[in-house]
């Protein structure tokens, strides 16, 4: 199918709510990847999304090169052509932005994006995420003030960050303490300052111990339940009716979650949930096995040859493609997307 558009996007979120689940968001940096992550949305019967950092961004524009805005227009570019032939709906993505590359990576693609609306034409991503988590509440809500003006103006979904997550992604270290948690007055500003949909849509990752990267169990403490405070909190200001979940959540750090933590997460109005670190592991491991079997075909031992069907890159990346693939099915089984797909 096409790559979604603006208004599939919200049928999803919507669908999302409403039933009960999430999607995976699968962090991509090749178009190995992004095609195995297509695969896996297929195999799993699930819609989903597919999202780029600012590191995969880059990388994705030549490594040497290291253009965000031109790698996040290859990518968007590619993932529109090859997507048409798969039978579910994705949406394209931008990952955690910090205040220093906004001018750089998101607010340009926006400009992009509001040109081709302009034209008559999709945005060229359907959500961005602004991440403010580094600098003070007060202007991590004006950035998103101004930044969701802009992307509503684009037809775009905006993503903001209150609170912060602990670990490291494309450089950026967050401390695990207390700040790992979002509180219900902190969720309140947010709706005060950016509205419920009224404004224009956005997603919001409130921080509740999320950590990136790998961490042992115990070495962090996940309370979903601060999703639900933050949700009933707003609904009563708002004078909403009882369960009631006026923000659409995201779930940022989730690698080492309990089925349990993700399940109650998801109770909680999360509908979208990033994976990253799990399925770059799942795309390495079959190619660490490849080389290791295969140790005296991949290289050229005591001036032997080699065998060139062995070190082909495409020998052992259709592995890697699948083990990543295996592993998003397993997302949207844990965050309850499989079979969900609304189709063409």
């Amino acid at each position: 199918m096409p790559i979604a558009t603006p208004e599939r996007y919200a049928e999803m979120l919507d669908a999302a709510k409403s039933r009960s689940f999430a999607y995976p968001a699968i962090n991509v940096s090749s178009s190995q990847t992004l095609n195995a992550a297509l695969q896996g949305f297929t195999e799993a019967g699930s819609d989903g999304i597919i999202q780029i950092s600012t590191g995969g961004a880059e990388y994705l524009s030549g490594p040497t090169v290291k253009n965000m805005v031109t790698g996040s227009a290859a990518f968007a570019a590619y993932a529109a052509e090859v997507a048409k032939n798969y039978p579910v709906n994705v949406a394209l993505h931008t990952d955690h932005c910090p205040k220093d590359k906004l001018d750089g990576f998101v607010r340009p693609l926006i400009a992009l994006s509001a040109e081709r609306v302009k034209r008559g034409e999709a945005p060229l991503f359907q959500s961005h995420m602004w991440d403010g988590s580094a600098v003070p509440m007060d202007e991590n809500l004006a950035i998103a003030e101004e930044l969701l003006a802009a992307c509503t103006a684009a037809n775009i979904i905006l993503e903001i960050e209150i609170g912060v997550v602990g670990g490291e992604e494309d450089g950026v270290v967050g401390a695990i303490d207390e700040k790992l948690y979002t509180t219900p007055e902190d969720a309140l500003a947010t709706a005060r300052a950016l509205g419920v949909g009224e404004k224009g849509r956005y997603m919001t990752a409130l921080t509740f111990g999320n950590v990136h990267g790998v961490y042992k169990p115990g070495n962090v403490k996940l309370r979903p339940e601060i999703l639900k405070a933050a949700q009933e909190a707003v609904a009563s200001e708002l004078g909403l009716d009882a369960g009631a979940k006026p923000f659409d959540l995201v779930f940022h750090g989730g690698s080492g979650s309990t089925a349990q933590e993700i399940s109650d997460a998801v109770d909680y109005g999360v509908i979208k949930m990033n994976v990253d670190t799990d399925t770059q592991y799942a795309f390495t491991r079959p190619v660490a096995t490849h080389m290791f079997q295969n140790y005296d075909g991949v290289l050229k031992v005591d001036g032997e040859v080699g065998n060139k069907k062995l070190y082909d890159p495409r020998s052992w990346g259709k592995a890697a493609e699948a083990g990543m693939a295996a592993r998003i099915v397993e997302a949207c089984e844990n965050l309850r997307s499989a079979g969900t797909s609304l189709g063409a």
